[in-house]
């Protein structure tokens, strides 16, 4: 899930349709709840000793786990890195992951048996594959910079070999641009699912709340929030944030939940997403506040203004071959985002590969649709790219080469 510059701060006192259609929906969601629950309760299908075991579980968390086995490689102070091969074929590109951070854990890229981006990988013959962990911000980390999560990357990208096919889901997506862009080399192949490049394309409900709470790009909501709590962004912020923007979703949940409390499957499921998306983890408050200012407010990557280390970021540098995956529903991360790398980065169209989820954006990375139609196609363009005999053809610089 993307970085979100929202927070649980002062509601704005007008607001663009997006956002005032979200809240609509949601009152009208809530007001048929109310009536469908008064109904049920009539009718003796919701009993008053359901609605302790509701409550209990709508505010019991407990920390989110893995799936499928893995193997922690290594720990720095912003990121492990997860082991999940199957095998070790000589000649074969490993591949490496970018989860999402946006106050959840890393683990909703394997969120499941059934639902997890990491054994798609290697059930599609990438049977090196790795993931990045990102740890929850401390007092220790609460100066954490870009600069620190690059890096991480770079000593994953070392242990894997020096080369790698590179996989980014929402913020982990830019992250990932970001590297290639400045490390072209150490890249075989790029996908992004759900990650903003072009953060001003499209109308996400995000950027409306941002006009209100940045006025003429002032930070200082921003910095007050990140002060408030020590220099970190407290996760249940970002929750709140993304619970304002779509409460249909949320209000929905928990009145199918009163519905279904007694159906041990549904709160089964219930309580696996919960527990993801409630436990929540901190952000460290430096990487934060850049990220609002450089991506979400400045557009930063798309102008090539963008600076790390004293270096640009020219996304242009970007040659390898590409897959661009974006969700048809997603209010997060509108598509246009997404698809805004192929027509800046250098590699020839005919290496860049672009696929719309029917879904909204957790299903780009754990959805079931995502999973067994969308991914299997496209790790499967990766895999024609990371075997010994493709590698010179795969490289994107050679790529170029060939056109000219």
């Amino acid at each position: 899930m993307l970085t979100s510059p929202l927070a649980s701060g002062p509601a704005p006192s007008t607001y663009t349709s997006g956002l005032l259609d979200s809240w609509v929906e949601g009152w009208s969601i809530a007001l048929r709840g109310i009536g469908d629950y008064m109904g049920a309760t009539m009718k003796g299908e919701i009993k008053p000793q359901d609605i302790p075991r509701w409550w209990t579980l709508m505010t019991r968390r407990e920390p989110p786990t893995w799936a499928n086995p893995n193997e922690i490689v290594f720990e720095a102070p912003v990121a492990r890195l997860r082991d999940f091969s199957t095998g070790k074929p000589r000649g074969l590109v490993p591949t490496l992951v970018c989860p999402p951070q946006a106050g959840h854990d890393s683990c909703i890229v394997d969120y499941a048996k059934d639902q997890s981006q990491m054994r798609t990988i290697t059930s599609c013959g990438l049977e090196r594959a790795f993931t990045l962990d990102w740890i929850g911000a401390t007092e220790e980390t609460a100066d954490a910079t870009v600069e620190d999560y690059l890096e991480v990357i770079d000593r994953a990208i070392d242990h894997c070999g020096g080369h790698v096919n590179l996989i980014g889901d929402c913020q982990g997506g830019w992250l990932a641009t970001i590297y290639a862009a400045l490390h072209p080399e150490r890249v075989n192949t790029l996908t992004i699912a759900g990650a903003p490049i072009d953060f001003h394309a499209g109308e996400p409900v995000i950027h409306e709340v941002l006009r209100f709470l940045a006025p003429r790009g002032s930070m200082k909501f921003y910095e007050s929030l990140v002060a408030a709590d020590g220099g970190v962004l407290k996760g249940e912020h970002m929750v709140s944030g993304f619970v304002l923007i779509q409460p249909g979703d949320e209000v929905s949940r928990q009145f199918e939940l009163l519905h279904n409390v007694n159906d041990e499957h549904h709160v089964a499921r219930y309580v696996h997403f919960e527990n993801w998306f409630k436990h929540t983890q901190d952000v460290p408050g430096a990487f934060y506040l850049w990220i609002v200012r450089h991506l979400f407010r400045d557009n930063a990557l798309m102008s090539g203004s963008l600076r790390i280390g004293g270096e640009t970021v020219d996304l242009s540098k970007i040659d390898m071959p590409l897959n661009l995956l974006a969700g048809a529903t997603d209010h997060i991360t509108p598509p246009d985002q997404v698809f805004a790398l192929g027509q800046i980065a250098s590699t020839p169209e005919e290496f860049i590969d672009r696929h719309v989820s029917t879904g909204g954006h957790l299903g780009l990375f754990m959805g079931h649709e995502a999973l067994r139609e969308h991914w299997p196609k496209i790790l499967g363009e990766v895999l024609e790219h990371s075997t010994s005999s493709r590698k010179a053809r795969a490289n994107g610089r050679s790529l170029a080469a060939a056109k000219k």
